[in-house]
């Protein structure tokens, strides 16, 4: 798996890449914010760890530009900054996940094959805890049952991988609730530090991008989420 880390801290940028690189992935590094959208296009990573504070190019205004080119590598911020706003922040600007320094290698490798593992469409599902059969359809949207990857007709939703991973939830269940709890479990498995309240992000965000698909993304009190055909 091919990880680009972009970290202006040269102690731990080495640290981690060598660390990283014994464990067998294949590590790409930059230390400079202005340089590093040059180099993941050139690199083509499966995933991506970002720091937030950079020299020239800020690590949130860096992603922004990376989502607005459509590109929907997984994102995991690497920061010193650990206050909830900070973390929603993240999430909102397109983020994956948020690991907040002093961090433990193990949970960020553990993390990072996390996001990989989301971004090709492995995900856990349904009520019953078994892996979810994408070949669901709902109004125009289906999800192709070899890539995961959703459509609204004929055309490819882009989307990062939380949001697929809940559209892919979701549709396993058409018309019925899924609990909030069980999304989050869904979303952001393994994310012991990530708020409860950042599955909330993740379906207004997604909400917004079905708007003109038809279906509705809706929120039943003391139930859950679920999707419906829009009348």
């Amino acid at each position: 798996m091919k990880l680009l880390l972009i970290e202006d801290d040269p102690s731990l940028r080495t640290t981690l890449a060598r660390t990283l690189g014994r464990r067998g992935w294949d590590v790409a590094t930059c230390e400079d914010g202005g340089l590093a959208l040059q180099q993941w296009d050139a690199v083509q990573p499966d995933v991506v760890a970002l720091d937030l504070t950079l020299p020239h190019v800020d690590g949130l205004q860096l992603l922004t530009i990376a989502r607005q080119r459509g590109w929907l590598t997984p994102v995991l911020i690497l920061t010193a900054r650990g206050t909830v706003g900070d973390r929603v922040m993240g999430l909102n600007t397109g983020a994956d996940d948020y690991l907040a320094k002093p961090f433990d290698l193990d949970e960020l490798e553990a993390r990072l094959r996390a996001l990989c593992r989301r971004s090709v469409g492995v995900a856990a599902a349904g009520a019953t805890g078994g892996v979810v059969d994408r070949g669901h359809a709902l109004g125009a949207l289906r999800l192709d049952p070899e890539s995961g990857a959703a459509y609204h007709g004929d055309a490819i939703l882009d989307m990062p991988p939380r949001e697929l991973a809940l559209l892919q939830a979701l549709m396993a269940r058409p018309g019925r609730a899924v609990a909030k709890e069980r999304l989050f479990e869904l979303v952001f498995p393994g994310a012991l530090d990530v708020q409860y309240e950042a599955i909330e992000v993740v379906v207004y965000r997604l909400r917004k991008r079905l708007d003109s698909t038809g279906v509705a993304l809706v929120t039943l009190r003391g139930l859950g989420y679920l999707l419906k055909v829009d009348a």
